[in-house]
């Protein structure tokens, strides 16, 4: 099978990019981005990743960082399936897993609509990829026996509107993307619905990169913990007995408190 086989002319596929290091790709993402003749990505998208296009392949950047839209969900709808009735083979690049706050449902009604064939490549999302650079886990018997993953990412003006009563719960680990900028309203709030303050977060800033960052602390203290983020680097906040620094051995709990 040749390379651009992956791919049939006119078809769209969702793929995975995961959290950044482009030895995080499945294998299969990394054919289907060798045999893609046109590349949408997002700005979280890593370099190394973005490294992979063969040269000569267009590139087109749709992504947002920090809610600065380089295009309206609408516009990216539209330029994909213009793309799939070119007839080119279509490769939509999304940060992390396509269906962990992706918006690819959105993509893919949008493709379907018009008769486009599209498929999803799933990707390494965030919170795996941070657990593990934090030796920690998302679940934990006896500990955690579940997982809730939410985003904070919100429109401008709007109000963090979250079930606190359910997020809460001592019995498992919470994963908040795009937190950072809803620290404070995420800690008082959990607080407030019955949440120890004591409760262990970690603080996961460019995950897999180069220049990742994990910090360690307490729920009472997490809008003092991002304090130093830039809103420019993705942050996503870990919060649950599971993360604590306590089931990691301490010689390696010591390297991965902070990394600068």
């Amino acid at each position: 099978m040749q390379p651009n086989d992956l791919i049939a002319p006119g078809e769209v596929w969702l793929v995975g990019a995961g959290p950044g290091d482009p030895d995080l790709l499945t294998r299969k993402a990394e054919k289907l981005i060798a045999a893609a003749e046109i590349v949408f990505y997002d700005a979280l998208v890593g370099p190394g990743v973005l490294d992979l296009i063969p040269q000569g392949v267009e590139r087109v950047s749709v992504g947002k960082r920090s809610g600065r839209h380089s295009k309206a969900q609408e516009s990216i709808n539209d330029l994909l399936l213009a793309a799939a009735k070119a007839g080119k083979r279509v490769v939509r690049l999304k940060g992390g897993d396509p269906s962990v706050f992706g918006r690819s449902a959105e993509e893919m009604a949008h493709l379907a609509a018009d008769g486009i064939r599209f498929r999803i490549c799933p990707g390494i999302t965030t919170a795996s990829a941070a657990a593990a650079s934090g030796h920690a886990s998302l679940t934990l018997r006896g500990v955690a026996r579940g997982l809730t993953l939410v985003t904070a990412h919100l429109k401008a003006g709007e109000p963090l509107k979250l079930d606190w009563a359910s997020l809460a719960s001592a019995g498992s680990t919470l994963g908040i993307y795009m937190g950072r900028a809803a620290a404070g309203e995420i800690s008082r709030s959990l607080i407030a619905a019955g949440r120890d303050p004591e409760t262990p977060v970690m603080v996961a800033v460019n995950v897999s990169l180069p220049h990742e960052r994990l910090i360690r602390g307490k729920l009472s203290a997490l809008a003092f913990l991002v304090q130093t983020i830039s809103d420019e680097h993705p942050t996503l906040l870990l919060i649950g007995e599971a993360v604590a620094s306590t089931h990691v051995p301490a010689d390696i709990a010591a390297g991965v408190a902070v990394k600068a």
